[in-house]
């Protein structure tokens, strides 16, 4: 009797056991899965079903191998093997594939599991914790990260830029006394380039002013057509200077805001500024504002260059860019739009963005709140200024760069010094150019339109007329890779903006005392 009362308390206290650990197995907050040791899977708890996005019976009987990412799987299945022949547990990251197509990533913990006093293993269990919010913000981190590399290389670039023609006007002004007329445009030059170095300085500052909230907006009553109207003013010389034509489409209803005359003219004028850089020249740009009981809104279309759909999404976010390519007709600092989203939102505004994608066009449209009241005159904006031209001298040089101050600059610091310079801005004409009459010395910018000055010395050094003229890049873009690509190009010399005056007319001695 005793024998048997013993008996029925150890099945009792196995049934809470296998009880206690069923209810460990399925309410654990992570998911546990078992398999046999060909990888078939016999047991799963909810959480592992959850982690996959399938039933049970969709798991049951199925083997693991087939649900794990086809990128991971060759990895996985070493380490498998290798518990097998080992017995020894591992642990690794790696991708499961849902139902839905998407991937989630897990760090999993796979043990042997031996049965009843069987030493060797009979089954393997996995314990499986999702880590897809941890990825995602690596992910977040390391996209971060190469965006602000990125946006640091593109300013050193578009600093070193203006700094190019302000350095050979410096040059030619101490080299030789200029007469009335080439001082007046040496001083254009650089008055114009200050004022475009000290714009890039004033975005970066009012983006770091706006993202901490530091910006003090004067909000008065606005007339919106007053306020394109300056917008059109600012961006005007850029517009008529790529041969854009301007379509206004204008409602004749009152368009009434509160808000700062100055942050909303920044506001549009940066959107106009943005449509005409990225539009191919002769291209359309249209400016429409609409009215309703209560809103104002802008739309800034153009027939430009689109936007691929994954950076349109993202395309105001702080440094976001497009693919960076060495013309810069897609990228730019990526700072402009991040400026726009943060001012409209100051106004109580939104912005948003629609391309149909490359090569489409692209459509921005800001929506305000419209105020009803008799609208206070705003002060006119000051027009802008203007632009100047060149003149000639021996040894036969071509200079292509479509920053066309810089070219000038250039030009009149060679021809200062004695050589006969021809000056073309698209790298097309200036290989005709090259062909016609080739040159001793070819200067090429590296960040051209259409083809870059790499492309344009290996179509020079392919042709006969000018295989053996000396190339010499002069670009922005002075980074180590950018210096090999550019002598495995086919130039003989790799020169920062600003270019140094001083080695640059030294190479182009070496070369006139060679033809004596």
């Amino acid at each position: 009797m005793k024998h048997e009362v013993d008996t029925e308390r150890a099945r009792a206290a196995l049934r809470e056991s296998e009880a206690h650990a069923a209810s460990l197995f399925e309410q654990t907050a992570v998911g546990i899965a078992e398999t046999d040791m060909e990888g078939k899977l016999l047991r799963a708890n909810d959480r592992y079903c959850e982690i996959l996005g399938r039933t049970r019976a969709d798991l049951l009987g199925r083997d693991v191998g087939t649900l794990i990412h086809p990128d991971d799987l060759e990895r996985d299945q070493a380490m498998l093997a290798g518990l097998r022949e080992t017995g020894q547990s591992f642990d690794l990251e790696n991708r499961y594939c849902r139902p839905d197509s998407s991937a989630c990533w897990v760090h999993k913990t796979v043990s042997p599991v031996q049965l009843g006093g069987d030493a060797s293993a009979q089954h393997i269990l996995a314990v499986v914790v999702d880590i897809e919010n941890r990825k995602k913000a690596e992910e977040e981190v390391r996209e971060g990260s190469r965006r602000k590399d990125e946006f640091l290389a593109m300013l050193a670039h578009e600093l070193r830029n203006p700094l190019a023609p302000i350095s050979a006007a410096a040059e030619l002004m101490s080299l030789v006394p200029l007469d009335a007329a080439r001082l007046k445009q040496t001083s254009q030059v650089i008055s114009r380039q200050v004022r475009h170095m000290t714009g890039l300085v004033d975005d970066l500052l009012d983006v770091s002013r706006v993202t901490r909230g530091l910006v003090d907006v004067q909000r008065t009553t606005q007339d919106m057509q007053v306020v394109a109207a300056n917008a059109i003013k600012q961006v005007l010389p850029l517009i008529e200077g790529r041969g854009h034509r301007l379509v206004l489409d204008l409602s004749m209803t009152p368009a009434l805001v509160l808000g700062d005359q100055k942050r909303l003219v920044q506001i549009l004028s940066n959107l106009l500024n943005n449509a005409a850089k990225y539009t191919p020249n002769g291209g359309i740009l249209t400016l429409r504002t609409e009215v309703d009981a209560s809103t104002v809104t802008l739309r800034v279309q153009d027939n430009g260059i689109g936007i691929k759909p994954d950076v349109a999404q993202r395309v105001f976010d702080l440094f976001a860019q497009a693919e960076r390519t060495p013309d810069r007709t897609e990228g730019g600092l990526g700072i402009g739009l991040a400026l726009v989203k943060s001012l409209v939102e100051l106004h109580g505004g939104t912005v948003d963005c629609h391309s149909d994608g490359p090569g489409k066009g692209s459509c921005f449209t800001v929506t305000l709140p419209r105020l009803q009241v008799v609208p206070v005159p705003p002060e006119p904006d000051a027009a802008a200024p203007r632009i100047a031209a060149p003149a000639p001298g021996a040894l036969q040089v071509l200079v292509v760069d479509d920053n066309v101050d810089a070219a000038h600059m250039l030009r009149l610091l060679l021809e200062a010094n004695g050589y006969v310079v021809r000056v073309e801005h698209h790298p097309c004409s200036a290989f005709e150019q090259a062909l016609r009459q080739p040159p001793d010395v070819a200067i090429l910018d590296i960040g051209l339109p259409d083809i870059d000055g790499n492309e344009l010395a290996r179509m020079l050094r392919a042709r006969s007329e000018t295989q053996d003229c000396m190339l010499v890049a002069v670009t922005g873009y002075s980074q180590e890779h950018d210096r090999k690509a550019i002598l495995e190009a086919g130039f003989d010399h790799h020169m920062a903006m600003p270019a140094n005056g001083e080695r640059l007319l030294g190479l182009l001695k070496q070369v006139a005392q060679a033809k004596r």
